[in-house]
């Protein structure tokens, strides 16, 4: 390996350090406790070698945000697949409706300091897309809309009725979410948690 790719390899390994340590400090403080010193001591790098990589905290901020949000997509898309039944059948789709809402609700409930943070991209920066090796969108509301429009092929949902439902149905949930995560909800007892879970999801369906 010649000197320039070897320096190429680590300061990819730098930067990748840095965004791994924002993770672990959006994990145990949300959002908040994203500081570009923190996390350059973490790694064990000087201050300044982290604006090699980020112009500034907002910026290390919102490669952190993308990997929250890919933890909870992983979270989600795991949920899915555990779901038996093919493609179109009415029963399996509607499983894997409440499977996505299901490890969106344990996500903000087991992590809650990532679940903040994947919501806290800085106003000047985009949400990071989560496309696979296929050209799908699999954040967490890619997921969401191609669980609705299986929904359709299986007859459960009307064709007419879709545009647009995967906002109410994500508004819904994530409501719920940070109702029993930050909000007044929180101290509730995790059996009184889950029946609220349960009864939310059980509301969507039989909206559909």
């Amino acid at each position: 390996m010649t000197p320039e790719a070897t320096r190429r390899r680590v300061r990819g390994a730098v930067r990748d350090g840095l965004v791994a340590a924002g993770l672990e400090l959006a994990r145990t403080g949300g959002p908040d406790a994203v500081l570009l010193r923190e996390a350059t001591r973490s790694v064990g790098v000087v201050p300044n070698a982290a604006y090699r990589h980020f112009a500034d905290r907002d910026e290390l901020l919102a490669a952190v945000c993308a990997a929250a949000m890919r933890e909870l997509a992983d979270r989600m898309a795991a949920g899915v697949g555990r779901v038996r039944g093919k493609h179109g059948d009415a029963a399996a789709a509607g499983r894997r409706l409440g499977a996505i809402g299901a490890a969106y609700l344990d996500f903000a409930r087991e992590e809650p300091g990532l679940f903040a943070t994947a919501f806290a991209v800085p106003a000047q920066h985009e949400y990071a897309a989560t496309v696979d090796g296929t050209g799908q969108d699999q954040s967490p509301l890619g997921q969401l809309r191609a669980v609705l429009d299986e929904l359709v092929v299986a007859g459960v949902l009307a064709p007419g009725r879709r545009d647009g439902i995967e906002y109410p149905i994500w508004s819904t949930v994530h409501g719920l979410a940070v109702l029993t995560g930050q909000g007044p909800l929180r101290d509730a007892p995790d059996a009184t948690r889950r029946k609220f879970e349960q009864l939310t999801l059980g509301f969507i369906a039989g909206g559909l």
